[in-house]
């Protein structure tokens, strides 16, 4: 099952605003808790960036599978400092596309705790899948072992 998580926490390393830590199935993004969400965005959309460029990455859109390879609508994710919605955040997508909008006056815990509701609303919808070790990661419940 496919799992995104966000923490805003007190030790990453000096000078790095976020963290992504990547497995079967789980993406764990940690964030500098007292650091300014811009500085947070910013350092964000480029490991962000990196990670899609991994081609580990899927977006299902109608019944074409897209990654950071399709030729007319390369897979990309932003995030962007601008209010849509009061309560913190909302995503808007398309084929290709997913983008972020996210309130400039919230801190980086706020954002943390916005984004993992948000995410795992938008994850729940079925479009998006992860390719980890030749194995497709989607959000179908993993298979009981047998004991």
């Amino acid at each position: 099952m496919l799992r995104v998580s966000y923490e805003a926490v007190d030790d990453l390393p000096p000078g790095r605003f976020v963290q992504i830590d990547e497995g079967r199935g789980r993406v764990e993004i940690l964030l500098d808790r007292h650091a300014p969400l811009e500085d947070v965005i910013r350092q964000f959309n480029i490991e962000i960036h990196g990670m899609v460029r991994s081609v580990r990455w899927f977006q299902l859109w109608d019944d074409e599978i897209v990654s950071c390879n399709t030729p007319s609508t390369p897979l990309r994710i932003e995030f962007i400092l601008e209010m849509k919605e009061p309560w913190g955040a909302v995503f808007a997508e398309r084929k290709g596309d997913l983008k972020a909008f996210v309130d400039p006056d919230i801190d980086v815990t706020r954002f943390a705790a916005v984004m993992n509701v948000l995410t795992a609303q938008h994850i729940s919808g079925g479009r998006w899948f992860q390719m980890y070790d030749g194995e497709i990661v989607d959000i179908s419940p993993e298979p009981m072992s047998q004991v």
